[in-house]
């Protein structure tokens, strides 16, 4: 049996323990998928094993070369998968064309990066050498999420296979047929047992993160997930990258155009119906501009709102959890002014919705939400927001609009986070990357670094040898 069958027999075990995934926009049923077991997980990290030292030997050119072969296979299959993520995740039909897009251009990128990711020259005596060579980890599992499924699965698989390590992808469970069509249009590309995808629910991921034979985690996700793994690779010894949940802060200055910054804060937390790990969580608003802002933030929440629902929240679980947390800050003293309530109709829906007068004692402003909510607190000074902005344990991202360069400064070294956005909540540099802070994960997880990050670094010194010996 090769590896390949070998490995599409790890969906064709334990029927009896399967994954039906409904439709968030109606209900509707996409299909179920099988969950596989744990002896499955234990053949698929022995199947990586055996294969990776070859894989390790090809070429960075020809490693690159196979990530060019699934950047077009992902173009080739680019409107099938899109349709299935906005089936599966609600995600606009759009949204998951621009995603998948991302992954193509992510996989080109590291096809270039990978042949040219060097080493560093070490200054010894004059007649020795020395220097560094980057080496794989060997094995990498890869645990993604649902809210940008192909962008983000799309680069951690190039980098972790440019570098010369082999992939055990997971993909969540919130869109296992993404994950497994993925996998399909990827696999071709690369040779038997280089990259395989396993579904199933937590159980799975937690099974691969107990295996002794994985060298490399990277999670995207929560951040108690995210814990949970590098609790245990501390007994493994794996390396673990994370990049987890966020409760980032806006803080809006005094001297800016309160209905701008109202655009830029609805952006913030309404785009994709609030389900981005970087999406706005909590805004502090200077006192002198809160009244204006306000009343535009409820126009564009109600603008939304009026044009009804276009994105549902990922499943109705989820918007339990969201109407929970706004239903409990109401109860703490919030007043909803747009938004706050199910609607009617199937489906997972959740209206653009805008609380003032909230405090730390509420979750919406201390945990991360992942659904449409704006909540707003008012501040008497920039020092006050910035003191609040930077509490609690996330570490993912902030931003700042302010027209004010000192208090943007001021900002940029008072924020204990990994990306500070200033005057625009999205957007940045091709090839960014950061290190969240706190509960907000570890290691770079995006661009350049990410080569880095699967890599081991090895210092060789040569020596001529002494004459006589």
């Amino acid at each position: 049996m090769s590896i390949n069958s070998q490995a599409d027999t790890l969906l064709d075990v334990q029927a009896d323990r399967s994954i039906t995934i409904h439709d968030p926009r109606d209900g509707s049923e996409v299909g179920t998928l099988p969950c596989v077991a744990r002896e499955q997980v234990a053949l698929a990290i022995s199947l990586a094993r055996t294969v990776q030292p070859e894989w390790a030997a090809t070429s960075p050119a020809d490693r690159g070369a196979a990530l060019r072969r699934a950047a077009a296979a992902l173009r080739e299959g680019a409107q099938e998968l899109a349709e299935l993520n906005t089936r599966e995740t609600g995600k606009l039909l759009e949204d998951s064309l621009g995603g998948i897009e991302a992954g193509i251009s992510t996989l080109e990128q590291y096809a270039e990066l990978g042949p040219v990711h060097r080493g560093l020259s070490l200054r010894g005596a004059v007649t020795a050498t020395d220097y560094t060579v980057a080496e794989p980890r060997g094995v990498a599992v890869l645990l993604t999420p649902w809210n940008d499924p192909v962008a983000v699965a799309a680069g951690l698989i190039g980098a972790a296979l440019v570098t010369g390590n082999v992939v055990i992808h997971k993909p969540s469970e919130r869109c296992p047929h993404v994950g497994e069509l993925l996998g399909r249009l990827l696999q071709p590309a690369f040779p038997e047992g280089v990259l395989t995808t396993l579904t199933g629910g937590a159980e799975v991921g937690q099974m691969l993160t107990m295996e002794t034979g994985v060298d490399v985690f990277a999670h995207v996700g929560s951040s108690a997930t995210g814990a949970r793994i590098a609790r245990t690779a501390s007994l493994t010894g794996a390396h673990v990258i994370r990049e987890n949940g966020g409760n980032d802060p806006l803080i809006v200055d005094a001297d800016v155009d309160p209905v701008w910054a109202a655009s830029q804060a609805a952006l913030g937390a309404f785009a994709n119906s609030g389900q981005i790990c970087t999406s706005v969580e909590r805004i502090y608003v200077h006192r002198g501009i809160a009244e204006p802002f306000l009343a535009a933030l409820v126009d564009e929440a109600r603008r939304r709102n009026a044009g009804g629902i276009r994105q549902p929240l990922v499943d109705r679980r989820m918007r339990e959890i969201v109407d929970g947390q706004v239903g409990e800050a109401i109860r703490l003293g919030a007043e909803c002014l747009e938004g706050g309530s199910v609607p009617d109709g199937p489906g997972a829906h959740y209206p653009a919705t805008v609380l003032a007068g909230c405090t730390e004692a509420m979750t919406v402003m201390t945990e991360e939400t992942f659904g449409p909510v704006a909540p707003v607190t008012v501040v008497e000074s920039f020092d006050e927001g910035l003191r609040r902005a930077a509490g609690g344990p996330y570490g993912l991202a902030a931003s700042v609009l302010t027209g004010s360069i000192a208090h943007a400064q001021q900002a940029i070294a008072g924020l204990p986070v990994g990306t500070v956005k200033v005057n625009a909540v999205f957007g940045g540099a091709p090839g960014g990357s950061a290190q969240p802070r706190g509960i907000s994960g570890a290691g770079f997880g995006y661009g350049p670094e990410l080569l880095d990050e699967f890599a081991l670094v090895k210092v060789v010194h040569i020596s001529a040898p002494q004459e006589g010996a």
